[in-house]
């Protein structure tokens, strides 16, 4: 994927598109995943 901005990025997202956002501490770990619509797939961060 070739962007030069945040808005390509954004355009760039599509109904097939997993989002994953990670918080990587020092000990523990959290995950959380979403869909294109912001629909999260688990109520609380996998640890």
């Amino acid at each position: 994927m070739n962007c030069n901005t945040q808005n390509a990025k954004i355009a760039s997202i599509t109904e097939k598109t997993l989002i994953v956002g990670i918080d990587v501490g020092s000990e523990t770990h959290y995950a959380r995943a979403f869909d294109w619509r912001n629909y999260e797939y688990t109520k609380k961060p996998l640890e």
